[in-house]
């Protein structure tokens, strides 16, 4: 084997990408990736909650895919012949004042749900995501200026920012989303620059540096995949905040609005009709706080499976 011989006094050293595994940036494949996600999946079902949390997940993602095949009637179809109709084998959970089949509306109101927790959350990780990392790459007073945008839009507790704001621009489902969005932003934001400003003054970040690479690609291919983690698991517990706000904004009448069915639109029809059925308010209530609770009891697990604290703790 050759003899590798040091390089002279005054040369430059080249680090080659190769090399950069040993700096602790190494590239992943995609097998790997697959086999990591695969391991955080079973330290989360092997914990009770997490696997508890996993069931409800997959159960309300299967509605809402299959929310018009798993649905026994049209969820918008009007009987008055049978209103108030107690549950049965026809009505899984009987009906409502208008005689809808209450199985199928709430059915439906898990797609409309989750379409606008993934949408919300989605649209405030990417700005939280851009802003956090623009306050980290440049100027002092651009990052200020971005702190002080977050915590405008914090100094307002979430509910209070979104009915204000579906009371200025009205109810609908893309106000609903935005608006959601938009309470989403600075926790991502804050957690973004955090995770940042931790990460660039490490080894794998100086030897790309060394050998030429762009900020642009430095902060796409190492910086924003090393917050994915965190940001990931702050998503995931937002999830059931997400979905109990757009319930209660429905539930106001500011937001899903007639026909679609929404969660907390199907709690509302309930509460107003209590003197003439129990049932649908009931049901509204138990499939809103089931759902909730999965989605926390999931996020929490995974939170506690990616957390090396949190395993070492446990």
């Amino acid at each position: 084997m050759a003899r590798q011989t040091e390089p002279a006094a005054g040369t430059a050293t080249i680090i080659r990408p190769s090399t950069l595994g040993r700096l602790g940036a190494a590239p992943s494949s995609g097998r790997a990736r697959a086999r990591r996600f695969g391991d955080v999946i079973r330290r989360v079902a092997a914990r009770p909650g997490g696997f508890i949390g996993l069931l409800v997940v997959a159960l309300i993602l299967l509605c809402a895919v299959f929310a018009p095949q798993i649905a026994t009637h049209n969820p918008d179809a009007i009987d008055l012949a049978h209103r108030f109709a107690p549950p049965s084998l026809e009505h899984f959970f009987g009906t409502d004042q208008l005689g809808r089949d209450l199985f199928s509306r709430q059915i439906h109101g898990s797609r409309v749900a989750m379409g606008v927790a993934l949408s919300a959350i989605l649209i405030g990780l990417s700005l939280g995501v851009v802003l956090g990392v623009a306050a980290a790459y440049t100027t002092s007073a651009v990052e200020r200026a971005i702190t002080i945008l977050f915590d405008a839009i914090s100094s307002f507790p979430s509910i209070i920012l979104a009915l204000a704001l579906v009371a200025v621009v009205g109810p609908s489902l893309l106000m609903v989303v935005l608006v959601v969005a938009l309470t989403l932003v600075p926790q991502f934001g804050r957690v973004t620059l955090a995770q940042v400003l931790s990460v660039i003054n490490m080894p794998f970040i100086e030897a790309e540096q060394v050998i030429g690479a762009s900020k642009l690609r430095i902060v796409i291919h190492h910086v924003i995949p090393n917050t994915l983690a965190p940001v990931g698991i702050l998503a995931a517990m937002e999830v059931p905040v997400v979905i109990a706000l757009e319930a209660a904004l429905s539930f106001l009448g500011l937001g899903i609005q007639p026909p679609l069915a929404s969660w907390g639109s199907l709690l509302q029809d309930g509460y107003q009709n209590l003197s003439k059925g129990y049932t649908p308010a009931i049901i509204a209530c138990l499939v809103l706080a089931i759902v909730t609770l999965g989605f926390t009891l999931c996020g929490e697990a995974l939170r506690d499976a990616i957390d090396p604290k949190s395993r070492r703790r446990a």
